[in-house]
């Protein structure tokens, strides 16, 4: 879930959800993806996974050390894996060996710590309390679209990597604000139907300025004034102007 405060740079501070650790985040990628386990599209994920550890660090989001250490570990098995197989019958490791069995572990785990939990909930309805007063009742579900957060920071990721940087050496005040690229992206809205998530970028390249321009996405999909969708994975994040009622979306941005 994405919560969103005031801030005295930004106006906004995020809280963000945690994934439980590194395994946690692969194992969403390969879900996600719909990927075989056993035969892991390692540069992609790898990909992914730094894309999400960049925007993490650009939103000032503190990253554990165990998630530096995965990101330098598939770089390591990204690098094996390009090297040429022996042609004679030696045999060969797959580098993604380990990996496979750490994330089918891990899996196996989440599944036991699943399945107690569902009993838990059954035992708790089966021998519930008296006060009810105390209780703490949950919001309804929200209606979901295709796109969710960790997707939407895996593409913004690969925004900010592609993005030319800034190797001018005159110091400028740089005079940006929330709101100045709210209405940046409205004026983009309005013009069309749709746009694609780049689309808000190209006007100004400078790193600061993206990311002050992805925090206005966020807080308008938060404010239910846009929503973003994807036909199906790997393809192109569209942006939408809503109209009538506000949209929730996936996560509760």
């Amino acid at each position: 879930m994405l919560d969103l405060e005031l801030n005295k740079e930004f106006d906004l501070v995020f809280q963000l959800d945690e994934f439980d650790g590194p395994l946690d985040l692969l194992l969403y990628l390969i879900k996600k993806d719909e990927i075989d386990i056993y035969d892991i599209p390692i540069a992609e994920i790898t990909r992914q996974y730094l894309g999400y550890l960049e925007v993490c660090k650009e939103l000032n989001l503190e990253i554990a050390g165990e998630f530096l250490y995965m990101a330098a570990m598939l770089i390591r098995i990204k690098a094996q894996m390009l090297i040429p197989r022996p042609g004679d019958d030696t045999i060969w490791e797959d580098p993604r060996s380990e990996l496979v069995k750490a994330l089918l572990e891990y899996k196996k785990v989440k599944q036991i710590s699943s399945a107690l939990d569902d009993m838990a909930q059954t035992m708790r309805r089966r021998y519930c309390r008296r006060d009810f007063s105390s209780w703490d009742i949950a919001p309804p579900e929200p209606e979901l679209v295709r796109v969710d957060l960790t997707a939407l920071m895996i593409a913004f990721g690969d925004i900010l990597r592609r993005a030319v940087p800034d190797t001018s050496l005159q110091i400028e005040p740089v005079q940006i604000t929330v709101d100045s690229r709210k209405d940046h992206i409205l004026s983009i809205l309005n013009s069309g139907s749709s746009f694609e998530l780049e689309d808000f970028f190209v006007d100004d390249p400078r790193r600061i300025v993206m990311i002050v321009t992805f925090i206005a996405l966020l807080d308008m999909v938060k404010d239910g004034l846009i929503r973003i969708e994807q036909a199906d994975r790997f393809t192109t994040i569209r942006i939408f102007l809503n109209s009538g009622e506000p949209a929730l979306v996936e996560e509760a941005l």
